[in-house]
């Protein structure tokens, strides 16, 4: 980490939200793109949507492998990936 992430993780700027959204998008094991990263008050904000619980919770641990004392709040939400059980009807 160098002594800018170190300020970055105590006051988010647009490098470190930039490197967080890279981070999601080009890490192979991750390559989420669905997932926007965005900075408010003092902290970081995940947000989009995923398919499973599993995946969020990869998500959520690489980044803080990566940026440990990084302030995060999240809004990952679950997206339904199976098939409806019941029929919609259209008016």
């Amino acid at each position: 980490m160098t002594e800018h992430d170190r300020v970055a993780v105590e006051r988010p700027d647009d490098y470190l939200e930039a490197a967080v959204q890279r981070l999601l998008t080009e890490n192979a094991d991750i390559a989420e793109q669905g997932i926007n990263v965005v900075r408010r008050d003092q902290s970081l904000v995940l947000y989009g949507e995923v398919e499973s619980q599993q995946r969020r919770e990869e998500i959520l641990r690489r980044v803080a492998e990566a940026y440990p004392d990084l302030p995060l709040k999240v809004d990952i939400g679950l997206i339904r990936a199976q098939a409806p059980t019941e029929v919609e009807e259209l008016p």
